[in-house]
């Protein structure tokens, strides 16, 4: 009996060509979804970050009589080593910009359970020239004692000493995420009379910045002017950006302090 031999069929050409275009297609619908995920779970990452944060300052001043922890400015900071955090940020050399002691050393790490992952926002990627940076918020200069700094730059309005200082907790904002341009202390300060960012928030979270707030919430708010989201890219630390208008600037200003 004569066996018949069946070829095998390869794929052709354009068999191949449509599977191909089936996979790019595939792949590029996935890849925004799978990278719209991704940046949603770093901001819920970021934003109990912030959470843990606020937690330890509320038990610092619980311990504390209701006094809040120290919030001072580069100079002090690097002097007295008697901060909230103590490290100073730049892009190049700096200590602080890798240094986990300097982290360790500030007040709020006792009621973190010395914890310093919590300082970075996992969407932060800022490298200076020593390395990964380990901290991506700061503190409202309006809030707690800035030492050396108090009624230097906004006189006018309330600096809270204490957690009974607050006359609407809901509306003033404790940390939030800073723009790794303008980061360097723990200490976000504008200078409120003119729309001018002196130092920037952050835009990582869909256009927008975590922020908690005295009554122990925390949000994330979404910036709409093109000056508030400026790219973030390795630049200068510091430094001072005009606003195309003053929305998101007065909206930060507002949630900042009040008039005393």
């Amino acid at each position: 009996m004569k066996r018949t031999r069946t070829r095998r069929r390869g794929f052709t050409l354009i068999e191949v060509l449509v599977v191909v275009a089936i996979v790019a297609l595939l792949a590029g619908i996935l890849l925004p979804v799978l990278a719209k995920a991704k940046g949603r779970a770093q901001g819920i990452t970021c934003a109990n970050n912030i959470r843990q944060l606020h937690i330890a300052w509320i038990g610092f001043a619980d311990e504390h009589g209701g006094k809040l922890v120290n919030n001072h400015g580069i100079q002090e900071t690097l002097r007295t080593r008697d901060n909230w955090v103590n490290n100073v940020l730049d892009w190049g050399f700096s200590p602080g910009n890798t240094n986990l002691e300097t982290l360790r050393s500030g007040h709020l790490t006792p009621y973190l359970g010395e914890s310093t992952g919590v300082f970075h926002c996992p969407s932060d990627k800022s490298v200076a020239d020593n390395g990964s940076r380990i901290r991506s918020y700061s503190m409202n200069s309006m809030v707690g004692d800035p030492g050396e700094l108090t009624n230097r730059f906004n006189p006018q309005m309330l600096q809270f000493f204490k957690n009974t200082d607050f006359p609407k907790p809901s509306e003033i904002y404790v940390f939030l995420d800073e723009h790794p341009d303008t980061l360097n202390d723990g200490f976000f300060m504008n200078r409120w009379a003119e729309p001018k960012w002196g130092n920037l928030p952050a835009n990582y979270h869909d256009s927008g910045a975590n922020l908690s707030f005295a009554d122990g919430h925390v949000e994330r708010h979404r910036w709409v002017e093109e000056t508030t989201l400026k790219p973030n890219i390795k630049g200068g630390s510091g430094g001072v950006f005009a606003t195309d208008s003053s929305r998101d600037y007065d909206w930060l200003r507002e949630h900042t302090s009040v008039r005393k």
